[in-house]
């Protein structure tokens, strides 16, 4: 896995083998109550198998500080004092922990879209799927609450910046993509809302795959129609507040 290549290095390091100039600051309690969830959620990702070691990360946005998980630190050993932050330009202004390589991904999400959480991961189920189609095929229903047809952005090297514009062109209009031969991607407005969408691509992949799987048969898709029909019944769906 990518991630757990390039995180071999002790995590301490600085980028490109000299101090980072950019200021660090103290952690604010807004921050301090956001780092402890990013943590929680990325213990969840290992915890429930999106993830292996210290593959995937997470980030989520408070203000214009965007927290995210360090490079190769396994999340159950991060403490409350790892806080590990940068600015909307990529500079460090929170903790000593290199952040995660994949930072250019998440940045470029927080940047350009509402997000206020991103979720990456190795999903077993939606990588493998990422290597068949160029567009998950509508196989649920659920497709819709990441805004449509799920699709797959053309492979590149982990880290780098065409990774990231690839990405952002496959979530035009969308919430969550599969990375080629890589993974998912999902953001929300809040943690919770980005892990559950990354939750429901991986679900979704799984069931392409055992549908496909049976031989002889080739399972039903929805039509767009279909789709957009529970597009507009999802805005109503929850508890009212």
């Amino acid at each position: 896995m990518a991630e757990q290549r390039d995180d071999e290095r002790d995590p301490r390091e600085v980028r490109g083998g000299r101090e980072d100039a950019g200021e660090r600051r103290s952690v604010r309690p807004e921050e301090a109550r956001a780092w402890e969830d990013l943590v929680a959620t990325a213990r969840r990702t290992v915890a429930e198998g999106l993830v292996v070691g210290t593959s995937g990360n997470v980030s989520v946005r408070v203000g214009d500080t965007v927290l995210v998980t360090p490079s190769g630190v396994p999340y159950d050993r991060l403490t409350p004092g790892d806080v590990t932050g940068v600015d909307l330009d990529g500079r460090q202004v929170l903790g000593t922990l290199v952040p995660t390589s994949e930072l250019p991904m998440h940045l470029a999400v927080h940047r350009t879209t509402d997000a206020r959480a991103v979720v990456h991961t190795h999903a077993v189920h939606a990588t493998a799927v990422s290597t068949l189609v160029t567009e998950l095929p509508l196989i649920h229903y659920m497709a819709a609450a990441l805004g449509g047809p799920v699709r797959v952005a053309p492979y590149a090297t982990y880290g780098t910046g065409e990774l990231a514009e690839n990405m952002l062109r496959a979530l035009a209009g969308r919430s969550g993509c599969l990375l080629q031969n890589h993974g998912t991607i999902t953001y929300g407005t809040t943690l919770d809302q980005a892990y559950d969408r990354t939750a429901q691509l991986e679900w979704m992949c799984r069931l392409w795959l055992t549908a496909t799987s049976v031989p002889g048969r080739t399972p039903t898709l929805l039509s767009g129609q279909q789709l957009a029909e529970v597009q507009e019944r999802l805005r109503g769906y929850g508890q009212r507040r």
